[in-house]
């Protein structure tokens, strides 16, 4: 049933969840480099996702046979699941030489156009599907609040009703909803569209300059400067959001329960899913990295859906603890990360 693009989506999905094994979906909550993405993670773990890095720019031609190659190594898999391949187009396909390049989200920000940042969200989904890639990390939605913060080009500006406005390029990316639809609810429209990620998940840029650093905010002030635009992506159909290397009041966003579930998901009703940014999770343990376990048993508990994982020599190794990780977690969180990664991939692949 699950491969039927005739049945509704939740038949499909509760289909495929009841044929796979733990390790399978556990696997399917991992995103992995392409670096590291072999034929066997692939084909036999069953790896739920794969995302390129910054890098040398190839051309449409290069990124096609490389995705597709990835394919086909997924539709090998016991249950031929397809990947989700993921990129950081943040001003345009700027990792495709060749394709349409934007200026970055400060200078957008200064043009005051929501319908210039739908257009070019247009474009860049576009491009991205012609080269195979189903998946941006963008927008960042974050509101600067300090110039010294070294990644204020990324932010459309430090007012939070010009970020706010400027969420049009969600509906550019991913297709307008129409007016009924449920807010919180992931919408993706066609085969010319992609899923967008609102990032970073909260208050990023109000860390006084610091970048990773520590945001000092009562939750009435976090709400009115920095959750708005996230709450407009929400009102738009967003699909996923990435959590911030940020800390809030001290506590890490990645182990942070309060913000990523009671706010976000019980409070917002955001029904997309998570993802973790690089190696965010490393972050959560002394030294960093050193207990990967602690890390994603503490993330996933936290919210957190999918979990990006990179440091190439370790990736099967981390692999493996993760697998084995999921034994350790909640199993409600589990079969709520599951049931949602599940139902991107049949809206996705379905169009």
């Amino acid at each position: 049933m699950y491969r039927d693009p005739n049945q509704p989506i939740e038949e499909r999905v509760k289909d495929l969840m009841a044929r796979m094994t733990l390790t399978e979906k556990a696997a399917q909550m991992a995103q992995i480099e392409r670096s590291v993405a072999t034929s066997e993670a692939i084909k036999h773990l069953s790896i739920g996702s794969i995302l390129s890095t910054p890098g040398p720019s190839v051309s449409a031609q290069e990124w096609v046979e490389m995705v597709d190659g990835f394919q086909r190594f997924a539709l090998e898999s016991r249950l031929s699941i397809p990947i989700i391949y993921g990129t950081d187009a943040v001003h345009g396909h700027n990792n495709c030489y060749g394709a349409a390049i934007f200026p970055h989200n400060i200078g957008l920000g200064a043009t005051r156009d929501p319908d210039l940042a739908r257009r070019i969200g247009e474009a860049t989904a576009t491009e991205l599907r012609a080269t195979g890639i189903h998946f941006t990390f963008a927008p960042c939605v974050d509101v600067c609040r300090d110039p010294k913060w070294g990644r204020c080009y990324e932010s459309y500006g430090e007012d939070t009703e010009i970020v706010s406005s400027l969420t049009s390029i969600v509906w550019g990316l991913q297709g307008s909803p129409a007016p009924d639809h449920t807010k919180g609810h992931p919408y993706i429209a066609g085969r010319k569209n992609v899923i967008a990620c609102m990032k970073h998940f909260v208050g990023n840029g109000g860390s006084e300059g610091v970048n990773e650093g520590n945001t000092v905010l009562s939750i009435e002030e976090l709400k009115s400067v920095h959750m708005k635009p996230f709450i407009d992506c929400l009102d738009r159909g967003i699909c996923t959001v990435m959590a911030s290397y940020t800390c809030w009041n001290s506590v890490k966003m990645h182990s942070n329960h309060f913000l990523l579930t009671q706010v976000l998901k019980e409070q917002l009703g955001f029904k997309g899913f998570l993802i973790s940014d690089w190696e965010g999770i490393d972050e959560l343990c002394e030294p960093y990295g050193s207990d990967y376990r602690l890390c994603i048993k503490t993330s996933i508990n936290a919210g957190i859906d999918m979990n990006r994982i990179y440091n190439g020599l370790k990736t099967p190794k981390r692999i493996s603890i993760q697998l084995l990780t999921r034994k350790t977690v909640n199993n409600e969180k589990q079969s709520q990360s599951w049931v949602k990664l599940r139902k991107q991939r049949s809206f996705l692949f379905a169009n």
